[in-house]
């Protein structure tokens, strides 16, 4: 009894320590928020000239901008994958991963929305798309998977955190009056009862369960948006699974990186081991064989039909223009990464952070490749325009504003980190009980 005692006070004092501010989160906040200032000019100066500020012109309209949504979209996805996918599965080792995911997941998907906004020369016409959208229209399913998978992810963070939010009301002692008083009246009144108990359970696979075809729609849809049209690249049947591999890979990766920085400046090593570190990279291993498939059918099926406009395509890709930026991203982001994890000591905490880093790298990248070339090579010639016109080339303003909306989601996922406690605390603590009894 006393020995439990002592494993539940030490595991909630642990856990809750991360949630007072420090002179390190205080510098991280102002680098944040200075970032997001510059970048919030950079989107006022488009905003008032126009998207000429861009690259963007007549034949390439989806540029940087779309890349960014696509990435964001797909890295929401580990939300899904770790908290529904492995909880509903009974992986415990998962348990202390959930929150984190959650996180990301719902950082990243309210960033993908506001990423449509910033792609919109006139973003007062958003309203447009609710008003007058027709169901016919892949936009409007996207923009409507967008909103309930932010709404969804949201209540799978909140739930399993009604617990918490009462040890927080109760144990943060430094914490400010009116902080506590949230935490109480979010906590719904919880008393840990048999009741509470299993209506919270309940509802936590209800979430789980509803948020799996959510979440595979919401990056279905958006490969609908370009499988729909004929375009060379986009013209494809396996665009949406191809999608949803590609969403797994770059999730975990996120993560993975998440773990690492949490573990190590949160001082969780406790409770993100290495065991969790093995198992993720075994993870990230097993997603990428299945990317790397869709991968080789994505271009081996045209490459070998050889169309004329599916041969300009793959050759700006393979040997053209792109050529360095397409094998980077397939050696680097994808094959090394796999072999490298199939060896046990590339699964520990600082190889992986490593080759995290250069997955989620080339995540962005080839989401940066699926739209780019595709829009620079339609069918009809471009004749008499100018130069600038064939080509895409990102602007100065839209990199930053670009980073801006990197900078953001981390500014979300530093907020809520610091609110709430990023192992679940609740959870954990019954974890004790049930080894002790």
């Amino acid at each position: 009894m006393t020995q439990h005692k002592i494993s539940y006070e030490n595991t909630v004092t642990d856990l809750l320590r991360p949630i007072y501010p420090n002179r390190s989160f205080k510098r991280w906040m102002a680098f944040l928020i200075i970032c997001l200032t510059v970048s919030i000019v950079a989107y006022y100066f488009q905003l008032r000239d126009g998207l000429g500020v861009t690259g963007l012109k007549d034949y390439v309209s989806w540029g940087m901008y779309i890349a960014n949504f696509v990435f964001f979209v797909a890295t929401s996805l580990v939300g899904m994958l770790i908290s529904a996918v492995l909880g509903l599965s009974g992986v415990k080792w998962a348990t202390p991963l959930t929150r984190i995911a959650e996180i990301i997941a719902l950082a990243f998907a309210m960033v993908a929305g506001l990423v449509i906004i910033v792609d919109m020369g006139r973003p007062e016409r958003l309203l447009n798309v609710f008003i007058y959208g027709r169901v016919q229209s892949p936009i409007l399913w996207d923009v409507t998977v967008v909103s309930v998978y932010v709404v969804i992810s949201a209540l799978l963070l909140y739930i399993p955190l009604i617990p918490d939010l009462k040890i927080c009301a109760e144990r943060l002692e430094k914490a400010p009056a009116i902080l506590k008083k949230v935490y109480n009246i979010l906590s719904l009144g919880w008393i840990g009862s048999e009741e509470q108990v299993k209506i919270l359970r309940s509802c936590i696979r209800i979430l789980s369960i509803l948020i799996i075809p959510v979440a595979l729609s919401i990056h279905t849809v958006t490969s609908w948006l370009f499988a729909a049209t004929l375009r060379s690249g986009w013209d494809s049947t396996i665009l949406g699974p191809y999608f949803v591999t590609g969403a797994f890979v770059a999730g975990c990766a996120a993560v993975n990186i998440a773990m690492y920085f949490y573990r190590n400046n949160y001082n969780l090593k406790e409770y993100i081991t290495d065991f969790h570190f093995d198992k993720m990279g075994k993870l990230l291993v097993l997603v990428s064989l299945v990317y790397l498939y869709f991968n080789i059918n994505e271009f081996l099926v045209p490459a070998y039909k050889m169309k004329t406009a599916d041969a300009i395509h793959l050759h700006a890709l393979f040997t053209g223009r792109y050529a360095v930026m397409f094998w980077g991203t397939q050696i680097l982001g994808l094959i090394v990464p796999i072999i490298l994890l199939l060896f046990k000591k590339m699964r520990t905490p600082g190889f992986l952070l490593t080759i995290s880093i250069f997955v989620l790298v080339g995540a962005w990248l080839k989401r940066y490749l699926i739209v780019v070339p595709t829009m620079e090579h339609p069918f009809l010639p471009i004749q008499n325009v100018p130069e600038e016109f064939k080509f895409y080339t990102p602007t100065i303003i839209e990199g930053i504003i670009t980073f801006g909306t990197i900078i953001l989601a981390l500014l979300i996922i530093t907020v809520l980190s610091k609110l709430f406690p990023v192992i679940p605390i609740w959870e954990t603590t019954q974890k004790h009980e049930e080894i002790e009894d």
